[in-house]
């Protein structure tokens, strides 16, 4: 309760530092007279600060307040903004003012709207947060081997997308596709994930439809996760067309391509019902050997670079199995 009552008291009074704000400007004004209408141009900034900081309802009550107050200085002050007390034209003065502030509250009004967006955009990306949370719950529920699996190629993949100097956006794609990349695997029998013979024709093509499956399972998920999914569906596919889809080359998405690096190094560098790990360097040299082929040669060379910066080391999550 007490907390509450202290987040009110500290909106008021940044709310209360924006209007006191229009009042230091009304008293600059006074100093600086000689600059006539080019000081008006000050009463813009506290309706900026207010549409980027509390959105359009604040920035227009705030661009109201401003136009109020520059009304109520050029009714009492005349000479305020270069008018003379004797100017004939005094219609022109209040039109001048009416134009200003027309613009100055339609301003507020779409600089605030982009702010809600963004909060909007930001709400969405917690429901997304909270999608991701009861995913990989099933994860842990299902399969512990599996989600450390995709906790250490996350780290993997998004230490390559940085050193391929990728957008923060592309980061935190690479990021959740990078943990949900083998979601679909919930869906496919444990026998068949923890077989220790080479799986036969029928179950490679079992396990082939993990993509699928996980694209699925995402798909009502919505929000952010959508641009995910098509990273998920071609993770397994090959630089030269040769993966589970005929897709090759650029036609694979950027993010894919570094997951496939990731994906495939971890799974050289752990154990498995079918062999032991090898060593990083063994894992490395394979991966080098696969540039142009399986893999894309410049996420290859970022990898090569994350590798010899010592940034393809993880700590191991610890999940009891």
């Amino acid at each position: 309760m007490s907390s509450s009552i202290v987040r009110r008291l500290q909106e008021v009074n940044r709310e209360l530092w924006l209007l006191l704000s229009l009042f230091a400007i009304a008293g600059l004004l006074n100093v600086l007279v000689e600059l006539h209408r080019v000081v008006l141009g000050f009463y813009v900034l506290p309706t900026l600060f207010s549409a980027y900081y509390y959105g359009k309802r604040h920035a227009t009550l705030t661009a109201l307040a401003s136009v109020c107050l520059v009304t109520l200085l050029a009714y009492f002050n005349p000479q305020i903004f270069g008018y003379s007390p004797v100017d004939s034209s005094a219609s022109s003065k209040w039109f001048d003012i009416t134009v200003w502030g027309s613009t100055l509250i339609v301003t507020g009004y779409a600089m605030g709207a982009l702010y809600d967006r963004k909060e909007s955009h930001v709400q969405e990306l917690k429901q997304t947060y909270d999608g991701v949370l009861m995913i990989l719950q099933q994860f842990i529920a299902k399969d512990k081997h599996t989600q450390n699996h995709s906790y250490r190629v996350s780290i993997y993949a998004v230490r390559i997308a940085s050193s391929l100097g990728l957008r923060h956006e592309q980061l935190e794609d690479v990021r959740a596709a990078a943990l949900l990349h083998d979601i679909g695997k919930i869906d496919i029998s444990r026998e068949l994930l923890y077989k220790a013979a080479r799986l036969t024709k029928d179950e490679y093509e079992q396990m082939q439809t993990h993509v699928d499956k996980g694209a699925s399972i995402l798909e009502p998920v919505g929000g952010t996760l959508n641009r995910v999914i098509p990273i998920i569906l071609a993770h397994h596919d090959k630089f030269n067309g040769s993966g589970y889809h005929p897709t090759r080359g650029e036609e694979i998405p950027i993010e894919a391509r570094i997951i496939s690096v990731a994906d495939v190094y971890d799974a050289l560098t752990s154990d498995r019902p079918y062999r032991k790990a090898m060593p990083p360097l063994e894992a490395r040299e394979i991966i080098v050997k696969g540039a142009g082929t399986d893999f894309d040669p410049k996420v290859v060379a970022a990898f090569q670079r994350a590798f010899s910066g010592g940034m393809m080391e993880v700590p191991e999550l610890v999940v009891s199995v």
